[in-house]
């Protein structure tokens, strides 16, 4: 799967819009379908921008296989939650989870 497919099909299993990823990212919208068609080539910062509001880091963007994975489906889950948060909210989360352990 190329960037651009796994842009697309990351977005809408997330069920986020065009729209709403161009409001949560910065990219306008006309750049994302763009993207998503293949028409253009992201630069870093685009990317780096699209990431969080998708729940993915820069390195799940560009792995082969889904199949590759040290994380069970529990701590995947964790992870895409924890990367939905702002980064206030994920400090805290952060702290409570260290005070559990």
């Amino acid at each position: 799967m190329d960037i651009a497919e796994r842009l697309k099909s990351t977005r809408k299993a997330r069920n986020l819009s065009v729209y709403k990823l161009s409001q949560l990212s910065g990219v306008s919208e006309t750049h994302i379908r763009d993207l998503e068609r293949g028409d253009r080539n992201p630069s870093f910062d685009t990317l780096h921008r699209l990431v969080k509001p998708l729940g993915l880091s820069l390195a799940d963007l560009f792995k082969e296989s889904e199949d590759v994975s040290y994380l069970s489906n529990d701590e995947k889950e964790l992870v895409e939650c924890y990367r939905l948060l702002s980064d206030d909210k994920a400090e805290k989360l952060l702290q409570f989870l260290k005070t559990l352990v």
